[in-house]
């Protein structure tokens, strides 16, 4: 369990995270309640991965792609997404068969249509605000996103475990 004080931790995720080979072809569920981070988080990667200009929740689109050099991206938000047609009709399928970073918030709301993913991260919104951050791998690629990761937060941590 991680636990993010403020954004700026958010941010520094996100920008150690874009640093790992292995997420160019990673499929990262983002789990958590309206307002815990999972859009921020997004907007922070996408801009450390080279993403220009501003990045959008698709909540009404269901899917925003971005491309950099080297990488394609897709940013999915099933929150809205009703009717498992809508995953054959949209492509959904070839997408995630194809290489690029996915990115799913409510991945729940697809569920059976959705394959399984490689990194899972949970948000929990505390009192004070700060966030609990849960990361579950589920394959080789998050394995190694993970341990990759670990490093992050093996250097020294508050009294409250945050890393500093």
């Amino acid at each position: 369990m991680l636990r993010w004080p403020d954004e700026s931790a958010t941010q520094a995720f996100a920008q150690y995270l874009a640093k790992q080979t292995a997420l160019r072809n990673a499929f990262v569920s983002l789990q958590g309640n309206l307002g815990a981070g999972k859009t921020t988080l997004v907007r922070h990667l996408l801009g450390a991965l080279g993403v220009q200009g501003r990045v959008k929740s698709p909540t009404y689109t269901v899917v925003e792609p971005y491309s950099v050099p080297g990488l394609d991206i897709w940013h999915f938000d099933f929150y809205r997404f009703s009717d498992p047609r809508e995953w054959e009709d949209a492509g959904f399928r070839d997408i995630f068969a194809s290489p690029g970073l996915k990115l799913a918030e409510w991945p729940d709301k697809a569920a059976g249509a959705l394959p399984l993913p490689d990194l899972e991260i949970r948000w929990e919104v505390n009192p004070d605000q700060s966030r609990t951050v849960a990361l579950q791998a589920q394959s080789a690629v998050g394995i190694a996103l993970l341990q990759a990761l670990q490093t992050l937060h093996a250097g020294p941590t508050d009294a409250e475990g945050v890393a500093l």
